[in-house]
Parts: C-alpha cells; structure tokens; sequence
C-alpha cells in the first residue's frame, strides 16, 4: 500500500497564512473613571468640565500608583467622547487643570466640533428642540470668537451643509444685534438724555440700554 502525505505549503507553492493574532481584551474602563472622580470631583463629578491640553501627562505625574498609561487613556478617550463632556466643551466653557482651575479657552474649532457632535445626538432624540439649541450655541461661539464669517468657517474648517447653513443664521443675527446696537447708540447721543432718561424714554430696562451701550 503506498502511503498517501499531504503536500506541504512550499511544496504547492501557497503562501503559508500566519496565525491569526488574538483580539485584544476589551478594557474596563469603569473602574478608572470611578477613580478619576474620587480624585478630582470637580473635572469628573457632577458637572464636567474641559480638561486642559497634556491632563494625561499630568494624571501619570501625580497618580504613579493608581493607573496603567493603557486604562488611562481608553478611560480618557470615552470620557471625552460622552455627551456631557462635550455639551461642556460647546458651552465655551475654560479649560480646567486637575486643581480645578480655569487655564484657557477651548480653541474656536474644538467648541464647534462639540456643538455640530451634540447636535447629531440631540436631533436623533429631540429633532425638535436640537435646532434650536444647535442655534444658540453658534450664536455664542461665533461672537466669544471674535471672528467674521469667512474667517470662522475657514478656522472651524465647515464643509456640511447643515453647518454651513446655521453659521450663517447665527452670523446674520449677530449681525442685526450690531446694527440695533449701533442705531441706539446714535440715539442716544443724538438725544442729550441721560442713560436712566434715555431707557425711561424708549420704555427699555436700564440694565438693557447699558449693557446694549456699553
């Protein structure tokens, strides 16, 4: 009886497959997060708050004993990807050290990236009410940045339709807000009234005409 062997891979010529390497495990990152809010409450408790550029490096610097560099920053990345991280970030909220202290703004582009996320998500529950959310949020980012409309888009780097169309919603109230100002302004130099006269005489609030002629 001949005996019958199976042809090897060089034999055929076939490319020999490497074993498949073994999927990862999936970290648990709650017990990180709960660490993270028993140090530092006020970034990670109740209410969020923007964390500044290099926290990881400085969560590593002062907490050598109670995280590994890998669940820091798997427990890092989903914090920064919850919804209630970002509604902090489209707040316009300063970023925070681990102290709780305010160290800057958030950058122009990273606000509106948080508000176009958090408006995807509103509108998937409550399509109703996130239009008129995302509108709000735009307002106070585009006027806290300072920036005309080219220059913000150009900055936010808006390329959607749906951005493109609520900036310039928001850009044309800003711009009807300025020219109201600026009427009421002429006004009342035009009017030789005193500001407490002047709010008494258009029926406004003097905290209003203040602020509007501040």
């Amino acid at each position: 009886m001949t005996e019958t062997t199976t042809p090897t891979a060089e034999e055929t010529g076939a490319t020999a497959q490497p074993p498949a390497k073994a999927a990862r495990p999936r970290i648990d990152v709650r017990p990180v997060l709960e660490r993270l809010f028993q140090l530092h409450p006020k970034l990670f408790g109740a209410r969020f708050q923007p964390l500044k550029l290099g926290v990881f490096e400085d969560l590593m610097a002062r907490h050598p004993e109670d995280f590994r560099k890998e669940e820091l920053k798997a427990a890092l990345g989903m914090h920064a990807r919850s919804t209630k991280y970002l509604e902090a970030v489209a707040s316009g909220a300063q970023r925070h050290d681990l102290d709780g202290n305010a160290v800057g703004d958030v950058a122009p582009e990273h606000v509106h990236h948080a508000i176009m996320e958090v408006f995807r998500r509103r509108q998937a529950r409550k399509p109703d009410d996130a239009k008129s959310w995302l509108h709000t949020r735009l307002l106070r980012a585009i006027e806290t940045s300072q920036l005309d409309r080219a220059a913000y888009i150009e900055r936010v780097a808006a390329r959607d339709d749906i951005a493109l169309v609520a900036i310039d919603e928001a850009c044309a109230e800003l711009a009807g807000r300025q020219a109201r100002r600026e009427a009421l302004r002429r006004a009342y130099e035009g009017s030789g009234k005193s500001v407490e006269e002047f709010a008494e005489m258009y029926g406004m609030k003097l905290a209003e005409v203040r602020k509007l002629l501040a």
